[in-house]
């Protein structure tokens, strides 16, 4: 039981992460769907009977538009609570770092969509919803985890660093952040 235990505290800060940062990603996907569904099919829910949305015959369109939406929602969920106790190397750097990466993601749901809609020759929401929500964006996902990690929301910052801010904080008279 103690290797287990061992093995856990290693891998703890990980697990924490990874957590944080699917549900940040299912909120964003609570804000992608509908949207999505709604601009194609007329119908945020997909239940019920589809009709012909604004961009039904532009589902790539309407994949761009509903993902730029969900990716403001998951930067600010990523920055403020996924990856609050990394370095914060600057908003615009984050920001841009942040979508850029987002649309490699958006590209291989776009991909996966593309792929069913005019190879496989899908057009109804079920067959969209499988290919771009469930397999593009699972496949997405897991590369949004690892470029986030490595490249927008860099290292840890040091226990003297964060230390060190909080002693800034108190001598400025801002509030602490607590972390």
């Amino acid at each position: 039981m103690k290797i287990v235990t061992t093995l856990y505290r290693q891998v703890e800060h990980l697990v924490h992460e990874v957590a944080k940062f699917g549900l940040v990603g299912l909120l964003g996907t609570v804000v992608d769907l509908p949207i999505y569904n709604w601009l194609v099919f007329d119908n945020p829910l997909i239940f019920g009977t589809p009709g012909d949305g604004v961009f039904h015959h532009k589902p790539l369109t309407a994949k761009v538009i509903s993902t730029t939406i969900a990716t403001v929602v998951t930067y600010l969920g990523n920055r403020h609570w996924t990856w609050r106790h990394r370095e914060r190397t600057g908003l615009h750097r984050e920001y841009v770092l942040f979508f850029v990466l987002n649309a490699i993601g958006l590209l291989i749901a776009a991909g996966c969509l593309g792929f069913s809609r005019y190879v496989l020759d899908q057009h109804n929401a079920l067959a969209d919803n499988i290919s771009a929500n469930i397999i593009g964006l699972g496949l997405g996902t897991l590369f949004r985890f690892w470029s986030y990690r490595k490249f927008v929301f860099k290292e840890e910052l040091a226990l003297e660093e964060a230390e060190h801010h909080a002693a800034d904080a108190e001598n400025t008279g801002d509030i602490p952040v607590v972390r």
